[in-house]
């Protein structure tokens, strides 16, 4: 099952502000096409590898197909064109998974998102909303935000470290990335995660880096979003907020933002804390408990 999942790829038309063109989309398909699907989004320079593998098990094991992609600028998903740092939208990110959605057929789909992922999954519960589309059965925003300034701030220096190039030695790049992991990751259970943080870095550098600038246009995308307060108050869609009280990079005011917002949105675990002991990741001893809450509130919506 998910360990025979393969790289797969369509060609959609997607635009920006500036374009139109062909986007070459590398995904993933796992599950039973009669189940009911899963669009799994995840976040900033980020590969559709980076959602661990034993909660997407569980989440088909409990009865569903889930779909991931590396977004533009991700993976192995191309975009082929020069692009300049303002080169695509929040909104023209969620209209990428939808044209995915088309290509597979699918009508209506549970939507899942993490960081960006988180927010580019909210942009496409509003979008829907917006148009009366009908195509969000639920949304699930995991360690996000709504774009106001005020909330979900990152720890001092995070950034920079972020900023910094990849090296272009193999062992040094991976070391790079584990360190990344293991700052904005949590610290409770670090020891615990580093062969995992290591197996992940080694994984995503072997299967791609992404492309040259992409990080930057996708910052430029999450800072151009926008405040979505007023918009996410507006949903009716049923709603699960996910967010650790260990998160350097997006502080978990931002996810007890969305979780206001949203009317009758729910609050996974302590209503202070949250997901306790959960950086900007997700550690291997708290996925049980994740994926639970994850398939309960798929099944009730």
């Amino acid at each position: 099952m998910a360990a025979n999942a393969e790289d797969l790829f369509v060609e959609i038309d997607s635009e920006s502000g500036l374009q139109r063109g062909r986007l070459k989309l590398c995904y993933r398909v796992e599950g039973n096409p009669s189940h009911p699907p899963v669009l799994m989004i995840m976040g900033l320079n980020s590969q559709l590898i980076y959602w661990p593998q034993p909660l997407v098990d569980k989440i088909v094991a409990a009865g569903y197909r889930v779909v991931r992609f590396d977004n533009r600028d991700s993976g192995r998903t191309e975009w082929l064109s020069e692009k300049p740092p303002l080169a695509y939208s929040l909104a023209n990110m969620a209209k990428d998974a939808t044209r995915l959605l088309d290509h597979l057929d699918i009508d209506k789909a549970h939507v899942v998102g993490a960081s960006m992922g988180g927010m580019i999954s909210q942009r496409l519960a509003i979008d829907d909303r917006e148009n009366s589309s009908g195509r969000v059965l639920t949304l699930c925003s995991i360690m996000s935000t709504t774009g106001n300034p005020e909330v979900g701030g990152a720890e001092d220096g995070v950034y920079a470290e972020l900023a910094k190039e990849i090296p272009p030695d193999r062992e040094e790049a991976i070391d790079h990335l584990v360190a990344l992991f293991a700052l904005i990751g949590s610290k409770t259970y670090a020891a615990a995660e580093e062969p995992n943080r290591r197996a992940l870095a080694t994984a995503g550098y072997d299967r791609s880096l992404g492309h040259p600038g992409g990080g930057v246009r996708q910052i430029t995308a999450i800072l151009g979003g926008g405040d979505r307060t007023a918009a996410l108050r507006q949903l009716t869609v049923p709603t699960l907020v996910i967010h650790g009280n260990e998160d350097s990079l997006i502080n978990i005011s931002g996810g007890h933002a969305t979780h206001q917002a949203i009317p009758e949105a729910t609050w996974y675990g302590h209503p202070e804390n949250g997901a306790e002991g959960m950086g900007h990741d997700m550690p291997t001893p708290l996925l049980d408990g994740i994926a639970a809450g994850i398939i309960d509130h798929l099944k009730r919506g």
